[in-house]
């Protein structure tokens, strides 16, 4: 295991990514397809894993389940670092970080609170919950109903020195700017939106190094040649990768709601490993969108 500060060395060396949690026909965890398909990706250079986050279905696993794909994850992605998703009410959160913690994650990361929109008080209290109650990094995650405000933020970082880095999925470039110019090098800057690859060169200028790609799943080559291409600040590549795959892909992804996970999911089965169906409420692409990734694939393998 990392410690808080080894973890947010990790989290700014590379490219990061959520793999997809395989089901079996009956809706059980897949141990066995997990732990292949998390060898073969940390065969590439994601610097950090996150296991049981959005792309990972984390809303749709129980507490035991999600401590289940930790320690399948820490069995089988070497020494690549996995952090885990983490979230609902604060009490809950409180006991899953333990509970991922005493299964060796190295760090959590802190999702959305669940339903309802909490002031920067309550958001603060929550937060700061969470980071006391356990030893290892912690990540926060700016999304929908959970906005931290410059100000909480800094205060949290204050209060919490296992607090060690911010993830941003809001697409709100001015507070993500202000964010990264008022916590300066205290906090590892993670870029989240859906597909980030749209969003990345954005994100770059905002002082956000790195993000997660979802596609890093099933076309992790071309995956780690967009982010080098934005960390070499090389234009020309990004412009023909997101022609030639991202455009196509979110147009593949925006056919449902949804899709930003079930595509993902269906790459990595297209890519030979048996993942499932997506759980309720989600819904599995059609026959028909699933040969047009296959296509999109064979395109860009």
């Amino acid at each position: 295991m990392l410690t808080p500060d080894q973890l947010k060395q990790a989290l700014s060396a590379g490219i990061l990514s959520f793999p997809i949690t395989p089901f079996t026909d009956e809706d059980a965890f897949n141990t066995d397809v997990y732990q292949q398909h998390m060898a073969w990706l940390s065969g590439f250079d994601a610097s950090v894993l996150f296991a049981a986050g959005g792309t990972g279905e984390f809303f749709s696993l129980t507490p035991d389940e999600v401590v289940e794909v930790i320690r399948a994850a820490k069995e089988s992605a070497g020494t690549t670092p996995i952090v885990s998703g983490c979230g609902y009410g604060t009490r809950m959160a409180c006991d899953l970080a333990r509970s991922v913690e005493a299964a060796g994650a190295d760090g959590i990361l802190l999702l959305p609170n669940y339903l309802i929109t909490g002031s920067q008080q309550g958001l603060f209290n929550h937060v700061r919950a969470v980071c006391h109650s356990t030893a290892i990094g912690v990540i926060v995650y700016n999304r929908d109903n959970s906005i931290l405000q410059a100000d909480t933020l800094a205060r949290l970082a204050d209060e919490c020195p296992n607090l060690i880095g911010f993830k941003d999925g809001s697409g709100d470039i001015q507070l993500v700017r202000q964010i990264t110019s008022m916590l300066g090098d205290r906090l590892a800057y993670v870029g989240g939106m859906p597909t980030h690859e749209l969003f990345a060169q954005a994100y770059y200028g905002a002082g956000v190094s790195t993000y997660s790609s979802a596609v890093f799943n099933f076309v992790p080559t071309l995956a780690q040649k967009f982010f080098n291409a934005i960390q070499a600040n090389d234009n020309e590549t990004c412009k023909q990768i997101l022609k030639d795959f991202f455009y196509p892909f979110i147009a593949i992804r925006d056919r449902e709601k949804g899709y930003a996970v079930a595509a993902i999911k269906a790459g990595v089965d297209l890519c030979g490993y048996k993942t499932g169906s997506v759980r309720a409420p989600l819904s599995d692409l059609t026959g028909t969108e699933r040969e047009m990734l296959q296509d999109l694939i064979n395109q860009n393998a």
